[in-house]
């Protein structure tokens, strides 16, 4: 099944803006991928520092979405879009930066969808999802959406 900006806002119920192409067809990236503030980086990468606690609840994500994190300007959310079954997530996680907001394990591709941003998608795996961060100046700061 071809997964669109369509078929995923409509999924979600969430509107996505208008200058979006909304027939695009989206990618699935098995690596790094960055939305506005948000970077999501396969777990393996942050392995041993970031991992999920011992007995961490996890939830599944349900296919209307779960929301990450909720832009800073603009409030607008990153939502977590799953097929039934085919993903779970935490927010139990140890991560050294203090960046992590949570750990979400894929079995089937998965997508990011932001109104804003558009979508992207995660191959199956299990990926870290941060806020993202910058300098300035001598100070790092998070990134504000």
């Amino acid at each position: 099944m071809t997964v669109t900006l369509a078929s995923l806002a409509q999924q979600t119920g969430l509107a996505v803006l208008d200058h979006l192409e909304q027939s695009v067809r989206i990618p699935v990236v098995d690596g790094l991928q960055a939305q506005g503030d948000l970077i999501v980086i396969p777990l393996a990468m942050l392995t041993p520092s970031v991992h999920a606690w011992p007995d961490s609840p996890w939830t599944d994500v349900p296919p209307e979405g779960v929301e990450l994190l909720r832009g800073g300007s603009g409030g607008n959310p990153h939502t977590l879009v799953a097929d039934r079954g085919t993903c779970r997530w935490t927010t139990h996680v140890t991560d050294p930066d203090s960046l992590a907001i949570g750990i979400f394990e894929a079995t089937e591709p998965v997508y990011l969808l932001h109104p804003e941003h558009g979508a992207s998608g995660c191959a199956p795996g299990a990926y870290v999802v941060r806020r993202q961060r910058e300098r300035d100046g001598q100070r790092a700061r998070l990134v504000a959406d």
